[in-house]
């Protein structure tokens, strides 16, 4: 069952019955034979219609942020935030797409060769809760422009954004055999994917669902893309500003409740500032301490997604103060609804479990590097590698630190983010493949190769 369950009061308000095996297997037809027409569509015919899509977007934007405030809790005006985003991404592949999707000639031993982009087929989108409009964005744009058709399922949290997301497409242009929504259960994903019509598949979701999805895949030989989990570094070298320094790192922890993948989630600071900043954090953080309405742009306490999320996240933290970690501000779980103040850890070791998981929600956890060799060893310990960001007033050093760490993504003097034309994805244990900018649309390509 899709549901929809307001996380600031806990009430149920709807609920939607999962697909049907049969409506599956028909969804998965109507993607399939709608292929052959689309692909043979002029890429200047499909971008055309992408742009129409962010025009749409755009002018849905207050209604698409109040659907993510019911649906997960999202504060307003980062639910306006996010469509702007949205916006950008479908606008940045309806503009570049066609250049990103022309023919590129290369030269080989005696002769000529050219290699041509096209798309692959059918493919099956798995989309989280934690951003419902800007996640599936970022893989239909894309693959829109690039001829491939697409089955969607979104998260069983919300299923008003993926009616809207379905509404807007199809009022652009997007054949409706092209874009299909399916409220398909997690549990006919396998019988998905065994399907010899669907091509490949791109996930966004937690590292266990992207270990599941890609062994289903892999047995299908099915092209994957997972954007899992992340636990980012946040390494401080030193700064002139501390207090900007601690407004930026704790505004971006606690952006969407803590609830991002690429949020920073380890501030790893050297020791000669490590006090200061570990004091001005906690008072900091206290801001987030009174739950609110996420309707009410004042609201700094958002709840999390659900009451599950919040207890899950409140077990995390005991369980760390529990093996020996500090609690320096925050830890506690607030009802009715699915609030939890915001958590500031330390003393964090290898021995507990907060050192190596990924904790989704407002928490935070500070280390102590006594210099720099120490704090890029910090920074790479963890099976995750999705972002990181490195701050600090020497540019060569931030540099130098950057080309150290083991990740997908490395910021400068600022906590992460994302941007239409900017790659994003990881390594390690958070995922395969990019989306966004020029990789974002080879995922699912076919570089042919034409001997002339």
């Amino acid at each position: 069952m899709y549901s929809v369950t307001d996380p600031a009061s806990g009430q149920l308000v709807e609920e939607v019955a999962n697909s049907t095996e049969e409506e599956v297997r028909v969804a998965i037809g109507r993607v399939y034979d709608a292929y052959q027409d689309w692909r043979r569509r002029s890429v200047r015919e499909r971008a055309a219609i992408v742009a129409r899509a962010a025009d749409l977007f755009e002018e849905r934007a207050d209604e698409l942020a109040r659907i993510m405030t019911l649906e997960m809790g999202k504060r307003i005006n980062e639910g306006r935030g996010e469509v702007g985003i949205v916006v950008d991404i479908f606008r940045y592949y309806a503009e570049h797409g066609p250049a990103l999707l022309a023919d590129e000639p290369i030269e080989i031993r005696g002769g000529n060769a050219v290699i041509t982009k096209g798309p692959i087929g059918a493919l099956l989108g798995i989309m989280p809760w934690n951003f419902p409009c800007y996640q599936v964005a970022r893989f239909v744009a894309p693959n829109l422009v690039l001829g491939n058709t697409i089955l969607l399922k979104h998260a069983s949290i919300c299923p008003r954004s993926a009616r809207a997301i379905d509404e807007i497409l199809h009022a652009a242009g997007v054949p409706e055999d092209v874009y299909v929504n399916t409220f398909a259960s997690s549990r006919q994903i396998p019988g998905i994917l065994a399907d010899a019509r669907i091509a490949g598949v791109s996930l966004t979701g937690s590292e266990q669902a992207g270990i599941s999805v890609a062994a289903e895949a892999g047995k299908n030989l099915k092209k994957t893309v997972l954007e899992l989990g992340g636990s980012d570094p946040l390494v401080i070298l030193d700064t002139d500003d501390m207090d900007e320094t601690v407004n930026a790192t704790a505004t971006a922890r606690m952006r969407n409740c803590g609830q991002s993948c690429n949020a920073p989630k380890r501030m790893i600071v050297l020791a000669d500032i490590y006090d200061e900043y570990v004091d001005r954090l906690t008072k900091r953080v206290a801001e987030y301490y009174v739950p609110g309405d996420p309707s009410d742009p004042d609201t700094k306490l958002p709840p999390l997604a659900s009451t599950a999320a919040a207890d899950e996240v409140a077990a995390q933290v005991a369980k760390a103060i529990e093996q020996g970690a500090t609690l320096r501000a925050g830890g506690r779980r607030i009802t009715p609804g699915a609030y939890l103040e915001a958590t500031v850890l330390t003393d964090v070791t290898p021995e507990m479990d907060a050192y190596y998981e990924e904790i989704f929600g407002p928490v935070v956890i500070v280390f102590r590097a006594s210099d720099e060799d120490d704090a890029i060893r910090l920074a790479n310990d963890t099976p995750f590698g999705l972002g990181a960001s490195v701050w600090g007033t020497d540019a060569d050093r931030n540099r130098r630190v950057a080309d150290q760490i083991d990740a997908g993504m490395v910021y400068l003097n600022r906590a992460g983010g994302s941007q239409a034309d900017l790659p994003f994805g990881g390594i390690k244990r958070s995922g395969l493949g990019r989306e966004l900018g020029p990789a974002g649309i080879e995922e699912f390509m076919n570089k042919k190769s034409i001997r002339l």
